[in-house]
């Protein structure tokens, strides 16, 4: 697939999916004859990732280093479980804040439904 391609498929521009290359987000992705970037299922798979993670809140060097450490091979495993069991774990706790936060606002917003209906406020 053409970087054009994969920018459409993915929904981000061509300049950061050079960026995510640069960076080391992605490992350097396959090259057709020519020179250009000819994206195979793998590069796509890795951009998926690099998405996923950048979603989850981990930084660009956080990534990079996951990269990093899955190049080196299996001696990286237990690295590369931690780096992704500790983003979860900050993840997790978000959403617990985020629960937390709508329950609150959805108990405010029931009693200004209420009040609405009464025209009375109680607490």
């Amino acid at each position: 697939m053409t970087i054009n391609e994969v920018s459409k498929k993915f929904g981000i521009t061509m300049d950061t999916l050079r960026y995510y290359e640069r960076a080391g987000m992605i490992p350097p992705v396959t090259r057709a004859s020519n020179g250009n970037r000819d994206y195979q299922e793998d590069d796509l798979n890795w951009v998926g990732l690099a998405i996923c993670m950048r979603n989850s809140g981990l930084p660009v060097g956080g990534i990079a280093q996951y990269v990093r450490l899955y190049q080196a091979g299996d001696s990286t495993l237990s690295e590369r479980h931690q780096l992704l069991s500790d983003q979860k774990k900050i993840l997790q706790d978000q959403r617990n804040q985020i629960d937390e936060t709508l329950e609150r606002l959805n108990i405010k917003i029931a009693k200004y439904e209420i009040a609405a209906k009464t025209g009375k406020l109680s607490w």
